[in-house]
């Protein structure tokens, strides 16, 4: 009897010993598989483990359940040709953006070295002795005159085309067709487009590449204009096609008495600060360009004349003298125009006008308008006029209330500044 027992005692502890080691080998294996998933198995034999187990991935592709439109019309093709043309526009912007602010980069740092290379030539040849060779004070000074009148006209057509500026047009165009894009993309996404869309975008993008010419010769915007006005890159129906599309009929949409006076206000305010102050700063700029862009030129051709007449008996040490000092002062004229980038301090003071330019045609529009339900949403407007500004509604309001008082009216030159972004 005990010998049945010890011989079922020792059955039960094998059997259960050799279920033991196969659950072990179980999860050794899960955890070989499991740690293997992203090592050594292939993704495709982990994909077909993972559907024997009823394991499914689900990832919703939202870029095409956004932009997939219910109905394949003809505004609707049109309007992805035209997305298209603006994507390629962004790209092209961009990368002449980076093409010509390498343009300013590398034409300055050019420019500065001949300069000094040509000063330190006729340095050289002033304090020559009498044991130097005449072949080698005649290559000095020759070789200092040519690189004066090298730089004197590398120097006209730079301060012609203002690579800096030209660079600021290019980024501001990429950015406006980026926004273009995602308007587009919006109209897509949101409503059923219709051929006004259509034509709304073509003449946007019209009036962008007006605005934001790419070629150089031919269309390049004047760099130093007779008037300065706020930079236009919208089209001329442009705010009437909005308020169309915002139509709405619900509380004179969105629109009330006191509204009206309080955009009127925001409309005074960046009339007579804002947009007076950019036009103003774009003035006093573009002032110091012109000095600077005909300062260069003028001191490295005083300096290639005093170059070319060193040595002559009348002259004496005044040709060294003048090919020395208009050289350094034709570095420090170059450095502070094009290393400082006025060219393009003023097209952002220029643009920085444009933007409230285009606010202040969209709230005229909408005041102009009789009928409340032609006009944009009221409470929309308001809401997008306080971002652009960098306030909130409640700091709007206040601009508004601050400015009709009696007090702001007989001293207007004490109002504050609508915006608090630029």
């Amino acid at each position: 009897m005990a010998t049945l027992q010890a011989a079922s005692f020792c059955c039960c502890c094998s059997s259960s010993s050799a279920s033991f080691r196969k659950i072990k080998a179980t999860l050794n294996a899960q955890k070989f598989l499991s740690s293997s998933n992203h090592h050594s198995l292939p993704r495709l034999l982990v994909d077909e483990l993972n559907q024997s187990k009823r394991l499914q991935t689900f990832k919703p592709d939202l870029t095409q359940i956004e932009m997939k439109p219910k109905i394949e019309t003809k505004a609707v093709k049109e309007l992805y040709a035209i997305m298209g043309i603006v994507a390629d526009r962004t790209e092209m912007h961009k990368n002449l953006g980076f093409q010509r602010d390498n343009w300013n980069h590398l034409l300055l740092t050019s420019v500065n070295g001949m300069t000094v290379t040509a000063a330190t030539m006729a340095g050289l040849v002033a304090v020559s002795g009498v044991g130097v060779a005449a072949p080698v004070v005649l290559a000095l000074k020759l070789s200092s005159s040519l690189l004066y009148m090298a730089v004197t006209g590398i120097l006209l057509v730079m301060n012609k085309i203002q690579p800096s500026q030209l660079a600021e047009e290019q980024r501001n165009a990429s950015r406006l067709f980026k926004q273009l894009h995602e308007d587009i993309k919006m109209t897509l996404a949101l409503q059923n487009p219709t051929e006004d869309d259509v034509e709304d975008a073509m003449n946007k993008v019209l009036a962008l590449d007006k605005a934001y010419p790419l070629p150089l010769l031919g269309t390049m915007l004047d760099k130093f204009p007779k008037k300065v006005e706020p930079a236009v890159w919208w089209p001329k129906h442009y705010l009437k096609t909005q308020q169309e599309k915002d139509n709405g009929k619900v509380n004179r949409n969105g629109w009330n008495e006191k509204l009206e006076e309080e955009m009127r206000e925001v409309l005074g305010v960046m009339k007579r600060k804002d947009e007076a102050e950019y036009v103003r700063l774009s003035k006093v700029v573009l002032k110091v360009n012109k000095i600077l862009a005909v300062c260069g030129p003028l001191f490295s051709g005083m300096a290639a004349v005093g170059s070319i007449l060193q040595g002559l008996p009348f002259i004496g040490s005044w040709g060294a003298f003048l090919a020395v000092m208009f050289g350094a002062l034709a570095t420090v004229v170059n450095t502070v125009e094009h290393g400082g980038q006025v060219g393009m301090v003023f097209e952002m003071y220029r643009d920085s006008a444009g933007f409230f330019r285009l606010m202040e045609e969209t709230i005229e529009s909408n005041l102009k308008e009789e009928e409340a339900d032609r006009r944009e949403n009221g409470e929309l407007l308001e809401v997008k006029v306080a971002l652009q500004l960098g306030r909130s509604l409640s700091e709007l309001r206040d601009i508004a209330s601050t400015t009709s008082s009696l007090s702001s009216r007989i001293s207007p030159d004490k109002d504050e500044f609508g915006s608090k972004l630029f």
